[in-house]
């Protein structure tokens, strides 16, 4: 029951943030909206205010905007979609992904707020030691300070890192304080490729620290920019073959969302910060039936002075929701299998 609960919350959230972006822009820009709906399948709920009709229905896998004029075979009115400007269509079809984008800010910010940081300490001091690497098997253990490295006097953690790049597969003595007592260990720093540089299999203490206002909205932001730019990355590697698409579907996200509510509230909200932010990046891909895609064909009415046609438009289309009802049943059957 949790996980079903959690995962209907998540998708719940991500679906009304998204359609909520493509909403208020529309309106914004004048474009009438005809039914802003949660969910597909049979009603729900369902009550008119002014010219939209508000729906919730009973599968809560995703949800849309009925904006005047998007059915390519619409006639355009005053208030439709194809009547407004080219920019004026662009930011509601962005808008979507924007509010993805939005929303791990705040969910970042107000993670940060509630529950701090653990930022590192920039001391020689070893909070944690890999197993099988050169500090472990030298006999360093957690809590020992570091001195100096080959008679170089270390003072900060800073100091510990570029001094080791200096001797890449080179024996090195490292002179440490443990319980008191100074004693000289001796080790080979191992190169990494990840990381590009010498490495002993250590990491600095870690200290909690709690941000200001200003501070945490500043790292919010900056966490959702890495990892935007970290999820694009990994979708070209997955394009070129470099990386292996390992894609989760509906019942893995569920799934994954009942292990992050199990625990507790702050685990899951950074859950649904992760999926906002890859539900955003996915639909800014140029691919038919996402926004990307029709980003891409308001860029092609943009060079050619005019829209496609209608019967292009909605082949086009067709195209896009194949594609994506292929991934998504590989995407299930990967569940499945898992």
């Amino acid at each position: 029951m949790t996980t079903i609960l959690a995962a209907i919350f998540v998708f719940g959230v991500l679906i009304t943030v998204h359609e909520f972006g493509h909403f208020i822009t529309a309106k914004m820009t004048g474009m009438r909206v005809d039914e802003f709906a949660i969910g597909f399948g049979p009603n729900i709920f369902q009550k008119k205010v002014g010219e939209t009709l508000y729906s919730l229905r009973i599968i809560p896998l995703g949800g849309y905007n009925k904006i005047a004029g998007m059915d390519p075979d619409e006639p355009a009115t005053e208030d439709s979609f194809k009547s407004k400007s080219i920019p004026a269509r662009m930011l509601v079809i962005l808008a979507g992904s924007l509010m993805n984008f939005l929303l791990p800010v705040i969910l970042f910010f107000s993670i940060f707020m509630i529950n701090g940081i653990q930022k590192p300490v920039d001391q020689p001091v070893l909070g944690t030691i890999m197993a099988d690497k050169a500090a472990a098997k030298a006999g360093l253990q957690v809590g020992d300070r570091i001195i100096s490295i080959n008679g170089e006097k270390i003072v900060t953690w800073n100091d510990l890192v570029v001094t080791l790049q200096k001797y890449p597969d080179k024996e090195i003595t490292v002179t440490a304080e443990h319980q008191g007592e100074v004693k000289n260990y001796q080790m080979v720093p191992a190169y990494d490729a990840q990381y590009g540089r010498p490495l002993i299999g250590i990491s600095p203490k870690y200290e909690h620290y709690q941000p200001g206002v200003a501070e945490a909205a500043a790292m919010g932001a900056g966490y959702t920019k890495h990892i935007i730019f970290a999820m694009i990355d990994g979708l070209q590697k997955i394009i070129t073959g470099a990386a292996p698409a390992d894609v989760a579907g509906p019942i893995g996200v569920a799934k994954m969302a009942g292990e992050m509510a199990h625990q507790g509230m702050l685990p899951l909200l950074n859950f649904i910060a992760f999926l906002s932010i890859n539900l955003g990046v996915i639909n800014l891909l140029p691919l038919p039936a996402l926004d990307g895609g029709h980003f891409a064909l308001l860029l092609l009415e943009a060079v050619r002075g005019k829209p496609l046609g209608a019967r292009a438009t909605n082949a086009i289309q067709m195209v896009g929701v194949a594609i994506i009802l292929s991934i998504t049943v590989l995407a299930v059957f990967n569940d499945i299998s898992r």
